[in-house]
C-alpha cells in the first residue's frame, strides 16, 4: 500500500512539472542564435582558450587552472598537467603558449626523465613551428641525452639540422635514429634531403672557390696593368699618400690594391660600372663629365684608354646640342676639358691614358678617386670660366 501510495505522489510530482514545463519557457536556453557561443564557454567544447583568463567571465576555466598549477600535488603530476596543457595549445597551434606551459613543466624539476625528455621534445616541436630553431635543436639535444632512444627528439634534431644548413650533422642524426627504426620513413626522408642537400653545398662551394679564385686573378692582372702605365688611385675620403717617385714598389702595390678595391666597389655601387682589362689588354674605365655652369653631368660606362677625349665630345655635343645649353655654345672645338682635382686644361686630342698617367718631369700628379676619373668641362674663354678659374694658375697645354 505504501509503495502504491508512494508512486502515485512521485505520478503527481512529473504531471505537475510537465505541466508547468509546457506553460512556463525556461530561462537561459539555447537556441539557434547563440548556441555557437554559448557552447564557447563550456571548457570541453572550447575551440581556443582565451587569452586572459578572468575567473567571473570563465569560472570553469579558472578552476581547471588552479588544479593544473596546485602546488600541493606532487612535481611529476604538475609537470604532466602543464605537459598536457602545452598539448592543447599545440593542438591550437598557439605555439607561444605552448612554450610557456612545456617550459613550467620542466621547471617543476620532476625525476622522472622520459617525462622530462618528451616535455624537451614538445618544446622543441613549438620552437620550431616558431622558426626558433637554434632553440628547438637544443631542446632536442638536450631530449636525446635524457633518453637516447626517443625517436621524436632524433627526427626533431634532424630537422633542425636541416634548417641551420648543417647537413652532415643531420646525416649523424639520422643515422642515430636508423639504429633505432632501420625502415622509419620520416627518417629515410630526412636522410635523402639531408645528403642530396649536402652534395649541392658542396659543389656550390666548389663552384665559388673557383670563381673567387678567377676573379682574384683578375684583379691581380688589372692591378699590375694600372701600375705599369703609372696611375695612381686615392682612396675616398682620405688625401693622396704622397712620396717619391722610387719609393718601395710592393708598398705602392699594395696600397694601390687597397685603394683599388675599395674605389672599385664604390664606383660600381654608385654607377653600376667599374675598371676592366679588356682581352686585348686595354684598360675602360667609367668617365664622369661634369657641366658646373649648367650642374649637368655626363657619365661614360666605357672610355677606353687609347680614346681621344674630343671623339667623345663630338658624339655628346656633335649635330644636336643639349637642351640645357640655351645659348648654344657647347662644341666641341670651344671646350675646356680639365681634370676635376687638377688646376690643369687638357688637349682635347690627348687620349686618356697621357692624362691619368703620372709623367717623369711634370709637376702635376693625377689622382684617379673612387674607380672614377671625373672631368670638368668649360666653354673656353665664357665669363663663367674666367670666374671659375679666377684666383687659380691656369697652364694651357698644347
Amino acid at each position: 500500500i505504501m509503495s502504491q501510495a508512494q508512486g502515485y505522489d512521485d505520478d503527481d510530482a512529473m504531471d505537475e512539472f510537465m505541466d508547468k514545463f509546457t506553460k512556463h519557457k525556461y530561462k537561459g536556453a539555447f537556441d539557434e542564435s547563440n548556441w555557437e557561443e554559448e557552447f564557447e564557454k563550456v571548457p570541453m567544447f572550447m575551440k581556443t582558450a582565451p587569452e586572459e583568463i578572468d575567473p567571473e567571465k570563465h569560472p570553469e576555466l579558472a578552476c581547471l587552472q588552479s588544479i593544473i598549477h596546485d602546488d600541493e600535488r606532487g612535481p611529476e603530476e604538475q609537470a604532466k598537467a602543464l605537459k598536457d596543457e602545452g598539448n592543447e595549445y599545440f593542438k591550437e597551434k598557439n605555439y607561444k603558449k605552448a612554450v610557456v606551459s612545456y617550459t613550467e613543466g620542466l621547471k617543476k624539476k620532476c625525476q622522472d626523465s622520459d617525462l622530462r625528455a618528451i616535455l624537451f621534445t614538445n618544446r622543441a616541436a613549438a620552437h620550431f613551428h616558431l622558426g626558433n630553431m637554434r632553440s628547438a635543436f637544443n631542446d632536442a639535444v638536450a631530449a636525446k641525452k635524457l633518453k637516447p632512444d626517443h625517436l621524436k627528439a632524433l627526427i626533431r634534431g634532424a630537422q633542425c639540422c636541416l634548417e641551420l644548413r648543417n647537413f652532415s650533422e643531420a646525416l649523424q642524426w639520422c643515422e642515430e635514429g636508423f639504429r633505432l627504426q632501420p625502415k622509419d620513413l620520416k627518417l629515410q626522408e630526412l636522410r635523402a634531403t639531408a645528403d642530396k642537400l649536402k652534395r649541392t653545398a658542396e659543389r656550390d662551394a666548389r663552384k665559388a672557390k673557383v670563381k673567387e679564385k678567377k676573379q682574384r686573378a683578375e684583379m691581380e692582372t688589372l692591378l699590375k696593368a694600372i701600375k705599369e702605365r703609372g696611375i695612381k688611385l686615392l682612396k675616398p675620403e682620405k688625401p693622396p699618400k704622397h712620396s717619391s717617385d722610387d719609393e718601395d714598389e710592393d708598398g705602392d702595390t699594395t696600397r694601390g690594391m687597397a685603394a683599388l678595391d675599395l674605389d672599385g666597389l664604390s664606383s660600381q655601387e654608385a654607377t653600376g660600372f667599374k675598371v676592366y682589362l679588356d682581352d686585348q689588354g686595354i684598360l675602360h674605365w667609367p668617365v664622369l663629365f661634369l657641366y658646373p655652369e649648367h650642374g649637368q653631368t655626363d657619365f661614360i660606362s666605357s672610355f677606353k684608354e687609347s680614346d681621344r677625349f674630343i671623339d667623345h665630345l663630338a658624339v655628346m655635343f656633335g649635330e644636336e646640342l643639349p637642351p640645357w645649353d640655351t645659348d648654344r655654345k657647347y662644341h666641341p672645338q670651344s671646350l675646356q676639358v680639365r681634370f676635376l682635382r687638377m688646376n690643369m686644361s687638357y688637349c682635347k686630342s690627348w687620349i686618356l691614358l697621357f692624362v691619368t698617367q703620372v709623367h717623369v718631369g711634370f709637376s702635376f700628379r693625377c689622382f684617379v678617386k673612387e674607380g672614377t676619373p671625373s672631368f670638368t668641362v668649360l666653354v673656353k674663354g665664357s665669363p663663367f670660366c674666367m670666374m671659375f678659374l679666377s684666383g687659380k694658375t691656369v697652364h694651357q697645354l698644347k
